[in-house]
């Protein structure tokens, strides 16, 4: 879904504006310690999967929830790995809506399926290594959030 009904409510009243978004990204790792990131459709650029935090929805369940719809995968949340902002994670989209997020990132284990892309939000995955994920076209804050999602995993992965 590429918008939620209560984002689109508030783009009808506000446009283009910028808007400050809560938000969750999964950062999921196999037992070799790859981090699971995916193209997304819009900016056409690689991250850890997630989205925002509908209204009432607890981090913890969006994230699975957002994995779920974009991925086809069943998650198991491992820990918050930390909460970021600023203005790295502030985007304008192609149809010129300004967001700044405020995004929960959250180690994640794989518990079943293999991720299918929706085709809507997100066109490719891949499993990467830390030095092959700088290598890949990435959004603005995954250099700044990734090398500590891999520190956390080294040491929360058993």
């Amino acid at each position: 879904m590429p918008m939620s009904p209560f984002l689109a409510r508030l783009r009808e009243k506000v446009g283009s504006e910028l808007l400050m978004l809560p938000s969750v990204a999964g950062f999921v790792f196999d037992d070799a310690g790859r981090l699971l990131v995916a193209r997304h459709g819009d900016v056409r650029l690689w991250a850890a999967p997630g989205g925002g935090v509908d209204p009432d929805e607890r981090p913890q369940d969006a994230v699975v929830r957002e994995l779920r719809e974009e991925l086809g995968i069943e998650i198991a949340v491992r820990g918050l790995i930390g909460v970021y902002g600023g203005p790295e994670f502030r985007t304008t989209y192609p149809n010129g809506h300004q967001v700044g997020y405020v995004i929960a990132g959250y180690g994640c284990a794989l518990v079943s399926g293999a991720p299918e892309p929706d085709g809507v939000e997100i066109n490719d995955y891949r499993w990467v290594s830390e030095p092959e994920l700088a290598e890949l076209r990435t959004t603005s804050w995954t250099p700044r959030v990734a090398p500590e999602a891999f520190t956390w995993w080294r040491e929360h992965a058993s």
